[in-house]
Protein backbone atom coordinates (compact mmCIF):
# COMPACT_ATOMS: atom_id res chain seq x y z
CA UNK A 1 0.00 0.00 0.00
CA UNK A 2 1.46 3.37 -1.19
CA UNK A 3 1.59 5.91 1.31
CA UNK A 4 -0.30 9.39 0.71
CA UNK A 5 1.97 12.15 1.54
CA UNK A 6 0.14 15.34 1.49
CA UNK A 7 2.20 18.48 -0.18
CA UNK A 8 2.55 21.86 2.29
CA UNK A 9 1.02 24.68 1.64
CA UNK A 10 3.10 26.56 -0.68
CA UNK A 11 4.91 30.20 0.64
CA UNK A 12 3.23 33.27 0.69
CA UNK A 13 4.95 34.93 -2.51
CA UNK A 14 7.57 37.58 -2.24
CA UNK A 15 6.41 40.99 -3.01
CA UNK A 16 8.93 43.04 -5.17
CA UNK A 17 9.78 45.73 -2.86
CA UNK A 18 9.40 48.27 -6.22
CA UNK A 19 5.58 47.37 -5.64
CA UNK A 20 5.85 47.90 -1.87
CA UNK A 21 7.53 51.15 -2.48
CA UNK A 22 5.10 52.79 -5.01
CA UNK A 23 2.10 52.44 -2.94
CA UNK A 24 3.88 53.72 0.13
CA UNK A 25 5.32 57.01 -1.89
CA UNK A 26 2.22 58.03 -2.04
CA UNK A 27 1.01 58.48 1.35
CA UNK A 28 4.54 59.71 2.31
CA UNK A 29 3.69 63.07 2.51
CA UNK A 30 0.94 62.68 4.67
CA UNK A 31 2.54 60.62 7.03
CA UNK A 32 5.42 63.43 7.32
CA UNK A 33 2.32 66.14 7.55
CA UNK A 34 1.13 64.32 10.14
CA UNK A 35 4.44 63.81 12.25
CA UNK A 36 5.21 67.87 12.27
CA UNK A 37 2.39 69.02 14.23
CA UNK A 38 5.31 69.83 16.48
CA UNK A 39 9.05 71.09 15.63
CA UNK A 40 10.84 67.81 13.88
CA UNK A 41 14.56 67.92 12.22
CA UNK A 42 15.36 65.47 9.45
CA UNK A 43 16.99 62.78 10.86
CA UNK A 44 14.25 62.42 13.49
CA UNK A 45 11.52 62.26 11.15
CA UNK A 46 13.59 59.69 9.38
CA UNK A 47 14.09 57.46 12.54
CA UNK A 48 9.71 57.99 13.17
CA UNK A 49 8.74 57.41 10.17
CA UNK A 50 11.42 54.04 10.44
CA UNK A 51 9.37 52.96 13.54
CA UNK A 52 5.78 53.90 11.95
CA UNK A 53 6.92 51.22 8.84
CA UNK A 54 7.93 53.27 6.65
CA UNK A 55 11.81 52.81 5.72
CA UNK A 56 12.93 55.75 4.13
CA UNK A 57 16.40 57.46 3.39
CA UNK A 58 17.38 61.14 4.23
CA UNK A 59 17.98 61.65 0.48
CA UNK A 60 14.58 60.69 -0.48
CA UNK A 61 13.19 62.81 2.55
CA UNK A 62 14.90 65.79 2.34
CA UNK A 63 13.61 66.52 -1.49
CA UNK A 64 10.03 66.00 -0.15
CA UNK A 65 10.87 68.39 2.86
CA UNK A 66 12.32 71.14 0.63
CA UNK A 67 9.50 70.95 -1.83
CA UNK A 68 6.70 70.99 0.69
CA UNK A 69 7.93 73.95 2.60
CA UNK A 70 8.71 75.56 -0.74
CA UNK A 71 5.00 75.44 -1.27
CA UNK A 72 4.38 76.31 1.68
CA UNK A 73 3.20 73.23 3.99
CA UNK A 74 6.01 73.61 6.18
CA UNK A 75 8.16 76.26 7.96
CA UNK A 76 11.50 75.76 9.04
CA UNK A 77 13.73 77.44 11.42
CA UNK A 78 17.44 76.30 12.47
CA UNK A 79 18.72 75.64 16.12
CA UNK A 80 22.53 76.27 16.56
CA UNK A 81 22.52 76.00 19.99
CA UNK A 82 23.91 71.97 19.86
CA UNK A 83 27.13 71.05 18.48
CA UNK A 84 25.57 70.53 15.38
CA UNK A 85 22.81 72.64 13.62
CA UNK A 86 19.90 71.15 12.99
CA UNK A 87 16.62 72.53 10.86
CA UNK A 88 13.75 71.72 12.36
CA UNK A 89 10.54 71.45 10.32
CA UNK A 90 6.72 72.11 11.20
CA UNK A 91 3.61 71.53 9.81
CA UNK A 92 1.93 75.27 8.64
CA UNK A 93 -1.62 76.19 8.66
CA UNK A 94 -1.42 75.73 4.80
CA UNK A 95 0.39 72.62 5.86
CA UNK A 96 -3.00 71.87 7.66
CA UNK A 97 -5.43 72.08 4.96
CA UNK A 98 -3.12 69.77 2.72
CA UNK A 99 -2.98 67.39 5.97
CA UNK A 100 -6.71 67.68 6.08
CA UNK A 101 -7.09 67.17 2.23
CA UNK A 102 -5.02 64.04 2.02
CA UNK A 103 -6.47 61.90 4.63
CA UNK A 104 -9.76 62.82 3.07
CA UNK A 105 -8.59 61.54 -0.01
CA UNK A 106 -6.71 58.56 1.40
CA UNK A 107 -9.65 57.29 3.15
CA UNK A 108 -11.70 57.37 -0.23
CA UNK A 109 -9.00 55.87 -1.98
CA UNK A 110 -8.46 53.06 1.13
CA UNK A 111 -12.20 52.46 1.37
CA UNK A 112 -12.25 52.16 -2.40
CA UNK A 113 -9.59 49.70 -2.76
CA UNK A 114 -10.55 47.56 0.16
CA UNK A 115 -14.42 46.88 -1.22
CA UNK A 116 -12.37 46.19 -4.80
CA UNK A 117 -10.58 43.66 -3.09
CA UNK A 118 -13.22 41.93 -1.75
CA UNK A 119 -15.49 41.77 -4.48
CA UNK A 120 -17.77 44.61 -3.91
CA UNK A 121 -18.35 48.40 -4.38
CA UNK A 122 -17.89 51.21 -1.87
Amino acid sequence: MEEVVEAAPSPMPTLDPHVEAELRRGVLTLVTLTLLDQPRYGYDLVRLLSQAGFEVEEGTLYPILRRLEQQGTLTSTWDTAGARPRKYYRISEEGLRLRDDLATAWRRVRDATDAALEGGTP
